[in-house]
């Protein structure tokens, strides 16, 4: 079927009186979050390997594309044409060992021009960053938006060239909460988890693991063995919030076990 349909089917909810009256009253704020949750379904498909799922849930993503092209439309701001033609131009222009002549010796030599690419797109917009940190999306989940933060600071030497300092922040860190909850004072407790969370996310970047990727498959392992706690507690009928913290411990281990 032809993207032409999907636009004529995003046309006809927005049509005034005979759209839909939910569609008639969204603006681009009131969709954003629908997006972001969309974004998390299209990776939770792709985590499951569920290639039905994930065909749906990128046809739900397109629509998010397609419901904003229709707003900016009625604005008169551009058009879903628009999008697609800024978007193949981009992708050309950036990738000229593909559609041109260029070679490139190596990865580093890619990257380096691709990074050029983005600053000579900016000044053609007249929007040339002045601090490395320019550019940055505000809208990024915490762990993510400072893992991209490190990486670009990194790129100007601000960095630890090996790991092992990086522990002993990770440690510092810890204490230093220790610290502050022994002192009780919540503002310096609330810094100092921040100061660990962001240590913690260096330390990440250093092992070449996405931070907020292992954050989110540490809490659907947790999830999964939470449950079969919750299991183990109903085959042997009792409410789990009747066992003894020693008792979930023991548990707990007796779950992690099985699934080792």
């Amino acid at each position: 079927m032809d993207i032409k349909e999907l636009l004529l089917v995003m046309k006809k909810l927005r049509t005034p009186e005979t759209g839909c009256p939910w569609d008639l009253k969204q603006n681009f704020s009131t969709i954003v979050p629908y997006t972001i949750e969309e974004a998390y379904e299209v990776a939770e498909a792709i985590d499951n390997n569920d290639m039905d799922e994930l065909k749906l849930e990128l046809g739900d993503l397109l629509f998010q594309v397609v419901f904003y092209s229709r707003l900016a439309e009625e604005e008169n701001y551009f058009t879903f044409g628009d999008v697609v033609e800024g978007i193949v131009e981009k992708m050309i222009r950036r990738h000229p060992h593909v559609f041109a002549d260029t070679v490139y010796e190596n990865d580093k030599a890619f990257s380096l021009a691709w990074e050029q690419s983005k600053k000579d797109e900016q000044k053609l917009k007249g929007t040339e960053h002045t601090s490395v940190l320019d550019g940055m999306t505000k809208a990024l989940p915490a762990l993510k938006s400072t893992q991209k933060i490190q990486a670009k600071v990194a790129k100007v030497g601000f960095d630890w060239k090996q790991t092992e300092p990086v522990y002993e922040k990770v440690q510092e860190e810890i204490d230093e909460v220790k610290e502050a909850e022994e002192r009780r004072c919540q503002k310096d407790i609330e810094d100092e988890i921040g100061d660990l969370l962001f240590s913690v996310v260096n330390l990440s970047r250093h092992l070449n693991v996405d931070a907020e990727e292992a954050l989110r498959k540490a809490s659907l392992k947790f999830e999964g063995r939470f449950r079969q706690l919750e299991s183990e507690c109903k085959s042997q009928q009792v409410e789990i919030d009747s066992k003894s913290e020693e008792e979930l411990i023991e548990l707990w281990e007796k779950v992690k076990q099985k699934n080792a």
